[in-house]
């Protein structure tokens, strides 16, 4: 027996107005007004695909420091970062997982990131694995005035699997693997090239998914009446209700794919309608999920009494929160590198990253940890050899300690609008950490006046810079806004 023991979710704060993005390209491309409602999520210049499945997986394990539990590692993709260099990897530097993990990357299909849910399933069933984290994210680049520019979104779900029934017990699979090409995105392109509509629903969809659905409800003996929640996303309207009624699914079972809120975050929404499905469900019911891509996957579930206990701290609940509207198009454009523009002499540097001390300083730079003196109680960041203690200043006695998991806040900040930014002013201060330690850091989601001093902060795994001559994405910790912290303090001084 094996099951969902815990599960988290990501979605960038900002969200593009699908009326601006109309009303822009509203010259040269008049029938994107027919989708001009709701918003899609947009990440920040500073969040990928793997940015955002870090912080969909720190949802999902919480704010624990020990991870040692955590020995398989699967990351869902069709945008990650790098074509040849373990994107796994990183995430597992960022998360402070051990070393002896397995890990791997999976990809090459929209529904990879199921795909990596059914084999860490098969991992932890079989042995080879006691627990395994699957992250999935996903940040498509699409062409200006493209239908796909609306109903994309961006978007990261996570999940822990583990012996037992845990918060959701994995009842069966199915799947079929079809070489039909609806969109495909080669080597050297930027962009997906899309076929037909039609096409890709009457003999793609609808031929190839309930075959999928069909097999998996055969493994778990159940029928397409036992099923209460109905995971399918889909660009095309009515989709999965069109599946349901093909399948006798029951109507009401038909989740909202959460299109009108954040759009469709390709390989990751699969997994990412499940984790909303368990956000909402009871104990008993049956959730479905399936996803279509060169074939279909499918799985199933049955909640148990510990969905309760199991229920992350933010989901997909608080990711649907946790907003705020842009309009600005053009934003939308420099931030995913569709526009070129006059950065000024000041970005003119080179960005290439020393690997050598990119390895050797592994934990401080992807996981954020310092050192605690263990005679003194002294924590520091970074590092170093000779303890920072008062009057004590002794030789290895540090022991890692992590931060990205404590609480902090601004003791001093600037905005600067002379140096280089993507999204100026260019914010950045001290931060003090409760326990102790105190590291200057990037403040990334604000704009000009949400930063003072005492601003309660956490931190956020981010891009901080990209080598383009090289190729090469350099990742680093940076603080933002703790609103929920924020909105506690309001409420006490309100009573």
């Amino acid at each position: 027996m094996v099951g969902i023991a815990a599960w988290g979710a990501y979605a960038p704060r900002l969200r593009l107005s699908r009326k601006a993005v109309a009303v822009a390209n509203a010259w040269v491309a008049p029938n994107l007004m027919g989708k001009a409602k709701g918003e899609r999520s947009m990440a920040n210049w500073d969040e990928d695909a793997l940015t955002m499945a870090v912080e969909a997986a720190r949802d999902a394990l919480g704010p624990a420091d020990d991870r040692s539990h955590i020995d398989a590692l699967y990351f869902a993709s069709t945008t990650a970062p790098f074509v040849d260099r373990l994107n796994a990897g990183i995430v597992a530097g960022a998360l402070t997982l051990e070393k002896a993990i397995s890990s791997a990357d999976v990809t090459g299909s929209q529904r990879c990131g199921l795909g990596a849910l059914a084999q860490a399933l098969a991992a932890v069933k079989g042995g080879s694995a006691r627990q395994a984290l699957v992250t999935a994210g996903e940040h498509r680049r699409t062409r200006a005035a493209s239908t796909q520019e609306m109903d994309f979104g961006d978007a990261a779900a996570a999940f822990v699997i583990a012996e037992g029934p845990g918060a959701a017990e994995f009842l069966g699979r199915g799947t079929v693997t079809d070489d039909f090409v609806d969109h495909f995105r080669g080597a050297d392109s930027d962009f997906d090239y899309q076929w037909e509509e039609r096409w890709i629903r009457d003999e793609g969809i609808v031929k190839l998914v309930p075959p999928a659905i069909r097999q998996a409800l055969a493994d778990a003996g159940l029928t397409a009446a036992d099923v209460k929640h109905f995971c399918f996303p889909s660009t095309f309207a009515g989709m999965a209700a069109s599946l349901a009624k093909t399948l006798g699914i029951a109507p009401e079972a038909v989740r909202d794919n959460l299109a009108s809120r954040l759009g469709e975050a390709g390989s990751a929404h699969g997994p990412l309608m499940l984790a909303h499905a368990l956000d909402e469900a009871k104990p008993g019911e049956v959730i479905l999920v399936a996803q279509f891509g060169q074939g279909a996957e499918a799985l199933l579930f049955r909640v148990t009494d510990a969905i309760d206990a199991a229920r992350p701290a933010r989901g997909v609940v608080g990711a649907l929160a946790e907003r705020k509207e842009e309009t600005n198009y053009l934003k939308f454009l420099t931030f995913n590198g569709l526009i070129e523009w006059e950065k000024g002499m000041r970005a003119e540097k080179d960005n290439k990253t020393a690997l050598t001390t990119l390895y050797r300083n592994q934990d401080m730079i992807l996981g954020l940890v310092g050192g605690r003196c263990r005679e003194t109680g002294v924590v520091q960041f970074p590092r170093t050899r000779i303890s920072v203690a008062p009057n004590n200043p002794a030789v290895d006695t540090q022991e890692p300690y992590r931060f990205a998991e404590r609480k902090a806040s601004v003791l001093s900040y600037s905005a600067d609008y002379l140096t280089f930014s993507m999204a100026p002013p260019n914010h950045y201060g001290m931060i003090v950490f409760e326990g102790g330690g105190r590291i200057m850091l990037d403040i990334t989601d604000v704009e000009p006046g949400d930063v003072d001093t005492g601003l309660p902060v956490k931190m956020v795994f981010r891009v901080k810079d990209v080598d383009d001559k090289r190729g090469f994405t350099r990742y680093f910790w940076k603080a933002t806004p703790d609103r929920s912290a924020i909105a506690a303090q309001a409420a006490v001084a309100a009573e």
